[in-house]
């Protein structure tokens, strides 16, 4: 009984940066229903399951525990199968939207307004895949330590998957964009990934790159918003 209550408590507290994040887009008003961050939720919770797959796909031993394994376990094997992952469930997603409302998301010009939407769309995304991999752990291992590190890591997600956000609506249209935002993605996390589990690299400077990669979405997402409502009030007083 007091481990069910330990999950409970777990998970609400996984909850709270999707909360949190709803409630910024609530109030800042932005031009995502709940229906579409719900489904993003969902792409990304769903984007843990293919990756999955492929993590183990890709596991074997190496001889000796190199930079190469390390790299490769890191960089490979956990980010660039996480973000790929991720990456295709955000293409289903924007193809789904642009055809059930066609004068949005990919068929509009690409404007700045629309990486912005794609970039918070992937923000949410990764934090559904954050979550559902949060819950993962914390089925097997409910220590505090633990809950306190997925938090950090809630945060990675966010900022990867804001970037692959980016990169899926750019793909179309301007692929070496798209295939930049994708591979800086890639390079936070796994350079995230090699931090934490080194021993002897400090744990914080993990940390901090991981809320620099938030925050500097988080000032793309508001700085996208308030440039195109900028740019509407001018369009209205020329007129």
């Amino acid at each position: 009984m007091f481990n069910s209550w330990v999950l409970i408590v777990l998970i609400l507290i996984y909850s709270l940066p999707v909360v949190i994040v709803y409630i910024w887009f609530r109030f800042a008003k932005y031009q995502i229903s709940l229906v579409q961050f719900l489904f993003a939720f969902l792409a990304g919770a769903a984007a843990f399951f293919p990756a999955l797959i492929l993590q183990k796909m890709l596991s074997f031993s190496f001889y000796s525990y190199n930079k190469t394994a390390l790299f490769y376990n890191f960089f490979i094997r956990i980010a660039l199968t996480e973000e790929s992952s991720r990456f295709l469930m955000l293409l289903i997603f924007f193809f789904i939207s642009a055809r059930l409302k066609p004068d949005a998301d990919l068929n509009q010009p690409l404007t700045f307004n629309v990486i912005k939407r794609g970039t918070a769309i992937g923000l949410i995304a990764g934090l559904g895949f954050a979550f559902l991999e949060s819950v993962r752990y914390a089925v097997s291992d409910m220590s505090i330590s633990i809950a306190l590190l997925r938090i950090f890591t809630a945060a990675l997600h966010g900022a990867c998957g804001s970037r692959v956000g980016s990169a899926a609506v750019t793909l179309q249209k301007n692929p070496v964009q798209a295939f930049l935002r994708f591979f800086t993605a890639v390079a936070i996390h796994g350079v995230f990934n090699l931090m934490v589990n080194i021993p002897g690299l400090p744990s914080i400077a993990a940390i901090l790159i991981t809320l620099s990669a938030l925050t500097t979405t988080i000032l793309f997402i508001r700085g996208g918003w308030e440039s195109v409502s900028l740019s509407i009030d001018k369009t209205d007083k020329n007129q």
